[in-house]
């Protein structure tokens, strides 16, 4: 299941790589990482750069993941940060901070000089936080605090995001300037600069025009290329070098030796501006696509930037700021109007509204007093606060939430397996395809052969792109699980998020799912001559004793509606059947009707009203004062706002919605009724659960199994997809692939509805990929020679495939960089995903 995360002996590590370009390298790197031993599983995500290894610890050293990705032509990248680390007096104390620090999980290597009172530590950035070495120096009992010249890993990658763009920019501009001046250049007899210029001088001129771009602006092509040569392997570069450098060769000689190719019968043309046009056109779908790129991951970029930089702690009673990495559990933190709670913890005093929007999509402040959990990065509006620190750094509920979305934008859906087994054969099948096409048309071609051969190859070659097939899958689920986080839905992976298209049945647990999971007095329904107020009133301070829930939702109400509670006297249990007591001098009798039966009343009044209550699955609770029947108090479970909605937006979507349930089958078909739930399972003990969606898998339903409590744990585990309420319980969240952050049901029908969107944007880049890929390699090839060399190209289609029918190569790079940019920008209209009601 896509929860799994890991086992006991089990470790899973994410690796940011760099160098790769395409599907082909993903493949390349996915098998070096399978080769160690002890590597039990390795995905590579292109979208994210990142491949995700599960390893088993005692057997595999990080050093030997890295080296296998670096001896397979690629970069394992890894930060490096110093430490100042203050406590350490001899050689010991280096000894034991190097310890702590290399049994941090990511650390590769850790160096301390007792000197310069500095630890210098290389380690996985995907993996460790400088906030989770700094705590384990502290616990190792030193200080510790990152070295003022050391920036943020986000703002590092971000950096070097940024630096990749404007070196691709500067690229993309000169090589498309020349480009442009060797095109117009083609008319060098007619401009006057040119025009009194021998053949040959025009062509050198070309020449060195075209150098630079070939070697500076397209060398990331041939050095990759070269790369792989020595690896034995090809991929998306090799395809581009192997065609520029033909064109760019073959220029040259026509240059340097016009002698030698007029004797062997070719016409003394030059191709330098294709060359350049094609290395433009390439780099410009690169520069579009490294944008892309940044901007699918843009949800993690906003919620790392939604974290506070300092908290206001409360030591040695003084307010001090301090960075918020220094927090510590058990910290008394004070927060004001509009600031950002740093980190997560339990409010202390005061009372304020906040704005929990970045952590659960809800728009409405959320009221806050002692006892209630507060979250880092939420924005507190009104009040000011105490609160003491319980989870913080990677603890924290915003760092589990970035890890989970980080997690999922790296896994794969299993329908990128067709992808990656088309890639694997893709690059050596267009290289067969381009030399055969040069034999073919240096055989029967027209004359010029070796011209029109060279340049149909070099089509084939250029046109080709593995790039949008391997992007199809990975920049959807980005954005699809990004967009998911916004929305306070967390999707676990790929597998999840295309399994939840799929679901036909789904099957929610009724308390604290479709209910508040507490009761609550719904009516107050006092007998003639009695006030609703001095009924609920004489009730609540009789139950004041109780520990029923039926009696705190009643003392609830009471305080609810400021009325004063007397302390009531004589108070006894009647186990089953109620309590007795006495309040202001009077006896209160509170319970069902065999309690007043007992006590030789008789409820006639009442009994309507009792039986209407219970039809609508209330649960009635008879009072009686000073001997006389006093009036009803009706008390249920209530519906959570906003759940008929939700079962009706999951009806909307084609699917069977199930409640399951404890209870007896009235009050669960009360509860049914007034949701709109299709069908019921009522009277189901905790350990049913499973029983019962295993008989709807059984009878073929796809089901998702909507819980919160630790007794839907296994019933979630067991549903093809698990849905856990985000307000529930750990174990609940840990046995599910969705978990909604909200309470609410609103969330099942926004996650089913985005993975129905994000598959069929997956399906959409699938398809047009490899329809691209099927259309034009043929053409580029020139099947379309024999109908137009006796037709003639309608002038329609001159431009693009010149007078026999053969495609420009140039044409064909702006169509490879146009497939693989459209690709990113499809899985970018993602970023328009709203859901309905929200």
């Amino acid at each position: 299941k896509a929860g799994a995360m890991q086992t006991h002996e089990q470790t899973r590590i994410t690796i940011p790589v760099g160098g790769m370009t395409c599907a082909s390298c993903v493949r390349r790197v996915e098998r070096a990482l399978k080769k160690v031993e002890g590597v039990e599983e390795a995905t590579v995500n292109l979208a994210t750069e990142r491949a995700t290894v599960a390893f088993d610890p005692t057997a595999v050293k990080l050093d030997a993941l890295y080296q296998a990705v670096e001896e397979a032509g690629y970069e394992p990248r890894r930060e490096r940060i110093s430490l100042q680390v203050g406590g350490m007096t001899c050689a010991s104390c280096v000894n034991r901070v190097e310890r702590a620090l290399r049994k941090v999980p990511g650390v590769l290597t850790a160096s301390v000089n007792l000197a310069t009172e500095r630890a210098t530590v290389e380690y996985v950035p995907a993996e460790v936080t400088p906030e989770d070495l700094v705590r384990a120096v502290v616990a190792a009992g030193y200080q510790a605090a990152p070295a003022r010249e050391a920036e943020e890993a986000a703002d590092r990658e971000a950096a070097a995001r940024e630096r990749e763009q404007w070196t691709l920019l500067r690229k993309t501009a000169f090589a498309g300037a020349v480009a442009a001046l060797l095109m117009l250049g083609m008319q060098w007899e007619r401009l006057p600069l040119l025009s009194g210029l021998e053949m040959q001088t025009v062509q050198i001129l070309f020449f060195l025009l075209a150098t630079p771009v070939q070697f500076w602006a397209g060398g990331q092509f041939h050095r990759i290329a070269l790369r792989n040569a020595r690896h034995r392997t090809a991929d998306m570069n090799t395809l581009v070098s192997l065609g520029t450098s033909a064109a760019y060769v073959y220029s040259a000689a026509v240059t340097f030796f016009p002698g030698l190719v007029e004797r062997a019968g070719v016409m003394p043309e030059t191709y330098f501006e294709a060359s350049s046009a094609i290395i433009a056109f390439i780099l410009l779908g690169r520069y579009l696509e490294a944008r892309a790129k940044g901007r699918t991951s843009a949800a993690i970029r906003r919620l790392m930037g939604l974290r506070a930089k300092t908290a206001r702690v409360v030591r040695d009673g003084r307010e001090v700021d301090v960075p918020v990495e220094d927090v510590i559990p058990g910290d008394v933190v004070l927060v004001r109007p509009g600031e950002k709670i740093p980190v997560d913890g339990v409010v202390v005093d005061g009372r304020s509204a906040v704005d929990e929007s970045m952590l659960t999509g809800e728009s409405l402040p959320v009221e806050k007093g002692p006892g209630d959990e507060v979250f880092g990065a939420t924005l507190n509006k009104t009040g000011s606060f105490r609160f003491r620190a319980t989870r913080v750094g990677k603890d924290s509920a915003l760092a589990q939430i970035i890890r989970l979305v980080e997690e999922a934008q790296g896994s794969k859906a299993p329908i990128q397996r067709l992808a990656d087994m088309v890639v694997a054969y893709f690059v050596p099948a267009v290289m067969a395809v381009a030399a055969l096409t040069f034999l073919v048309w240096l055989a029967v071609g027209p004359e010029p052969a070796l011209t029109f051969a060279l340049l149909n190859a070099v089509a084939v070659l250029i046109i080709a792109c593995p790039c949008a097939m391997g992007l199809a899958t990975p920049a959807a689920i980005m954005v699809g699980t990004g967009k998911g986080a916004e929305h306070g839905v967390l999707i676990r992976g790929g597998e999840a998020l295309e399994l939840a298209h799929k679901i036909d049945t789904v099957v929610l647990d009724k308390t604290g799912t479709v209910t508040e999971g507490r009761p609550r007095v719904t009516d107050v329904l006092p007998a003639d001559g009695v006030p609703a107020d001095e009924l609920l009133r004489l009730a609540a301070a009789a139950e004041r004793g109780s520990e029923h829930p039926l009696g705190e939702a009643v003392v609830e109400a009471a305080k609810a509606r400021g009325l004063d509670l007397p302390d009531a006297t004589e108070f006894q249990a009647v186990p089953g059947h109620g309590i007795r007591a006495t309040v202001d001098g009077r006896a209160v009798l509170l319970g069902n009707l065999k309690l007043l039966q007992d006590h030789g009343l008789s409820p006639d009044g009442l009994a309507g009203t009792v039986e209407a209550l219970a039809g609508d699955g209330k649960t009635p609770v008879l009072v009686a004062v000073d001997g006389r029947p006093a009036g009803v108090l009706a008390v249920a479970d209530t519906v959570k706002p906003g759940a008929r909605e939700a079962v009706a937006h999951l009806r909307r979507l084609g699917l069977q919605v199930v409640m399951l349930t404890g209870d007896n089958r009235r009050t669960a078909e009360a509860i049914a009724r007034e949701v709109g739930v299709d069908r019921v399972v009522a009277e189901v003990l905790p350990e049913g659960k499973v029983a019962e969606v295993q008989r709807l898998q059984a009878e073929g339903r796809v089901v998702a199994m909507v819980g919160d409590g630790i007794n839907d744990a296994p019933a979630l585990a067991q549903a093809d997809l698990g849905i856990a309420i985000g307000t529930g319980t750990d174990v609940a969240m840990e046995a599910s692939d969705i978990t909604l952050i909200r309470g609410d049901l609103a969330g099942v029908a926004a996650a089913i509805a985005l993975s129905q969107r994000t598959m069929r944007t997956i399906k959409e880049n699938l398809f047009w990929a490899f329809a691209y890929n099927v259309a034009l390699i043929p053409v580029a090839a020139g099947v379309l020679y024999p109908v137009f060399s006796r037709t003639g190209v309608p002038g329609v289609l001159e431009p693009v495939l010149g007078e026999y029918g053969f495609l420009n190569p140039v044409l064909a790079a702006a169509a490879m960089a146009l497939s693989s940019v459209s690709v990113m920008l499809n899985s970018l209209r993602l970023r328009g995903f709203r859901p309905a009601g929200r």
